[in-house]
């Protein structure tokens, strides 16, 4: 893209040549990434580099039984960018040994490990007319550290039969948010907390098996037949219109749906409340308490937008918002606390599902345009038509 650092990168083939293809374009920054995470993990966890790859690998023995096409694509990423598969794996598990660290019991002990272990996001939808441009828009402000900001990328991956995937991921990893090519839309934020000692699946994972249906149903029920390692916050959507919010943990999970077409969702439990977590629960990010209300406010203007462009603008304006800064909706660096645990707004996405435009700022929304990405998302195998056909139900005579 002109004027841009974000890289962006395109896939294609099976998944061994799919990963290398990855590993190859991207081998710089992964490379960063890793050396980013064998400073921080080790500083939050008490483990060192070796100790974490082999607490990886449960996990990657258990993603190679559940996904095994997504540990090929893994070991092809490592292949293509000369780094270990465990290395790789480890930037694809990174809040999952967080929350495992030191085998500590079910929650981090601190504040700062309890936010320091997930993406503390803001998603949002817009649809049944909220947008005053008609159209359905979906997206997140992906808050993360600041360090790994030079090592996000967005992804194109096209992997006939299978629907193509837009999507943006730090350097390394296999999945995260995006949406696909039969328009379903995944966003996502962290929520904290494991229940017990059994092993589940990495989000990364998890999230990647979503976005590689072509069907609303299966998506779904990627995230009500698979156990979770550690609680997330799902935003799963249709071009359609339809979009549901599922609170998924390792125990049960709860859902909700758009008021009045639109939806917003941080990271603290709007639907539930866990029973494992009932008596003692605080909010992974008190901030997530004023974030969810403010991007609310903000998104409901985008109702008088005129236009498309006005519609885009309002959304990056609401997605721009300072209150309780620098923890705010648009997040910045707290320059109080070390540099390798600041937080900030990575990037933010502006998907409009009836377009198919996916819309990127490198960063702070704030300070940063929407950049239109180099493809249209209904592109490439898997597509959706240009118009959703729903059959007539014909009476029997």
């Amino acid at each position: 893209m002109d004027g841009s650092t974000l890289r962006v990168i395109e896939i294609t083939g099976d998944p061994s040549e799919r990963g290398r293809q990855y590993g190859r374009a991207a081998a710089d920054l992964i490379a960063d990434s890793i050396s980013f995470y064998a400073e921080a993990l080790p500083e939050q966890t008490g483990f060192t580099w070796d100790q974490l790859r082999a607490n990886a690998l449960q996990w990657l023995d258990l993603s190679a039984a559940v996904a095994p096409e997504l540990v090929i694509e893994l070991e092809g990423v490592a292949e293509g960018s000369g780094q270990d598969p465990l290395d790789i794996m480890i930037l694809n598990v990174r809040g999952e040994l967080i929350y495992d660290a030191g085998s500590k019991p079910a929650t981090p002990v601190t504040e700062d490990d309890e936010r320091d272990a997930v993406d503390g996001c803001t998603s949002f939808v817009l649809t049944d007319n909220a947008a005053g441009d008609g159209h359905m828009y979906v997206g997140q402000n992906w808050d993360w550290r600041f360090g790994t900001q030079k090592t996000a990328v967005i992804l194109r991956v096209v992997q006939d039969p299978l629907p193509t995937i837009i999507m943006q991921v730090e350097a390394g990893q296999i999945g995260r948010q995006g949406a696909n090519s039969a328009g379903i839309a995944l966003n996502a934020n962290g929520l904290g907390g494991r229940f017990d000692a059994e092993i589940g699946l990495p989000q990364t994972f998890i999230r990647r098996m979503v976005l590689n249906q072509a069907e609303l149903h299966d998506a779904l029920n990627v995230l009500f037949r698979n156990r979770p390692h550690i609680a997330s916050n799902a935003v799963l959507s249709h071009r359609s219109g339809f979009s549901i919010n599922v609170e998924t943990t390792p125990g049960r999970n709860a859902w909700m749906y758009p008021t009045d077409g639109l939806l917003v969702h941080g990271n603290h439990y709007e639907a539930f409340i866990p029973p494992q977590l009932a008596n003692t629960y605080r909010p992974v990010s008190v901030d997530s308490l004023f974030r969810v209300p403010q991007a609310r406010h903000g998104l409901d203007k985008v109702r008088a937008a005129g236009s498309t462009a006005e519609a885009r603008a309002s959304i990056r304006q609401a997605m721009a918002d300072h209150l309780g800064y620098p923890e705010s909706v648009c997040t910045h660096p707290d320059t109080r606390r070390p540099a390798i645990r600041q937080w900030s707004t990575i990037l933010s996405s502006c998907v409009d599902l009836t377009t198919g435009d996916y819309l990127v700022s490198n960063g702070t929304p704030c300070n940063h345009e929407y950049e239109l990405m180099p493809w249209n998302l209904f592109d490439g195998p898997g597509s959706a038509h240009t118009t959703i056909d729903t059959p007539l139900l014909e009476a029997k005579l």
